[in-house]
């Protein structure tokens, strides 16, 4: 295995980074077909995605440290296996906490497996161009999972549209498991702050760090702030006159400018530094969710979900980026698992918050003046990060060996 092989690991975790996240976040889309068709409440329903993250954040911690243990390719092929299983399950349940446990928990836990092992192991086989790499490995979810699911419920109603998703996370995911290697040499962690002549950093001395306190606050408070929003667009958008199959297509505008997010954001990092672009990207965020208040028509969804979607998908992989450059590549997977713990308990109040405000004011006016104030607080946090203990200078865009 060459350098070249460094761009396999990145294809791998972008396909299965769309397909898991992408399956969880379809909920957003079952969302009105399973109340309509089961007569479950919003906040019923909403409540599994809540679940989904409390779930993920502690998995997102366990996986990551197996992960580091002992190596990423189990861990992604266990959740491969369990993703399939836990939709196929969702679609046959005939009670609300049937659907709350196998969809709320069950791939809640299945996705946890490829977000931070996944991250981790892309860390580990770039010491330039990182965040560039970690953005673009990040996937699509919202561009593609999304508008399948809408044209199955369409097709098919949403219990054998779920149950299709469960097959063919199955066929896609399992072979593409089977791709994922460890690095033929891992980089050292001198140089961190948390290391001395080679040796493991210590866990204990870690997570009482400013640099993993600030880490993980800024991205509980980002994702507390974005959470509730991008799961309640789509209904949002339905109520304010938007055609179902167009309200489904801002979601999956938010997808692509996520993508380009994430390039963009991730080149800037690699330049400019991440701090400054993670600052930035987090005004960008609070901004644009202030402004929902303000949208109704489908081009102005569409406008803003380019600037919605390209800041909080450019600043969620500079999280990662941040933790490899803190506390080096040995124990990545672990801390960072344990950042993803954290911010899952952010996205976990989103949907559970933003269904109950609906039920109650059957409007979303509250939902996304609170994640505006959420976000500008991520932002100011994130000002309190310490210097890092080295900066190495990064080539120009596309040069990595």
């Amino acid at each position: 295995m060459g350098v070249s092989y460094r761009w396999v690991i990145v294809a791998a975790g972008a396909l299965m980074t769309c397909v898991a996240l992408g399956a969880m976040f379809s909920l957003a889309i079952f969302q009105e077909p399973i109340a309509t068709a089961t007569g479950w409440s919003h906040v019923g329903i909403a409540s599994a995605m809540t679940l989904n993250f409390i779930v993920m954040g502690f998995g997102g911690f366990f996986w990551g440290a197996a992960s580091d243990r002992f190596g990423p390719r189990i861990v992604v092929m266990i959740g491969s296996v369990l993703l399939g299983l836990a939709l196929v399950l969702a679609s046959r349940a005939e009670t609300l906490l049937q659907f709350q446990l196998t969809y709320g928990i069950l791939v809640g836990l299945a996705a946890s497996t490829f977000f931070a092992p996944m991250i981790a192991a892309t860390t580990a086989w770039f010491d330039e161009n990182r965040g560039l790499a970690v953005s673009a490995g990040m996937g699509v979810a919202p561009m593609t999972i999304s508008p399948f699911a809408r044209w199955l419920i369409s097709a098919y109603e949403w219990r054998p549209a779920m149950l299709i998703i469960g097959v063919a996370a199955w066929v896609l995911l399992v072979p593409v498991a089977l791709l994922v290697r460890r690095p033929p040499a891992e980089t050292p962690d001198t140089g961190t702050a948390f290391a001395a002549g080679g040796a493991r950093p210590q866990l204990s001395k870690v997570f009482r760090s400013p640099q993993f306190i600030v880490l993980g606050l800024t991205f509980f408070a980002c994702c507390a702030a974005h959470s509730g929003p991008i799961f309640h667009m789509v209904n949002y958008a339905t109520i304010c006159g938007v055609a179902p199959m167009a309200a489904v297509s801002i979601y999956s505008v938010e997808g692509l400018a996520g993508l380009g997010g994430r390039l963009l954001y991730g080149s800037l990092a690699d330049r400019i530094g991440v701090k400054p672009v993670l600052v930035a990207g987090l005004l960008v965020q609070a901004a644009a969710l202030a402004t929902y208040l303000i949208v109704s028509q489908l081009g102005e969804f569409y406008a803003l979900a380019i600037v919605f979607g390209s800041a909080y998908g450019g600043v969620m992989p500079l999280y990662a980026v941040l933790a490899r450059e803190y506390f080096g590549p040995r124990i990545i997977g672990t801390v960072f698992g344990a950042a993803t713990m954290l911010s899952s308990l952010g996205m976990a109040f989103g949907p559970l918050i933003g269904g109950w405000i609906f039920d109650t004011f059957a409007n979303y006016s509250w939902l996304f003046i609170g994640s505006a104030m959420v976000g500008l607080a991520a932002a100011a946090i994130a000002l309190a990060f310490p210097p890092l203990a080295r900066q190495k200078p990064q080539p120009a865009f596309g040069m990595a060996p």
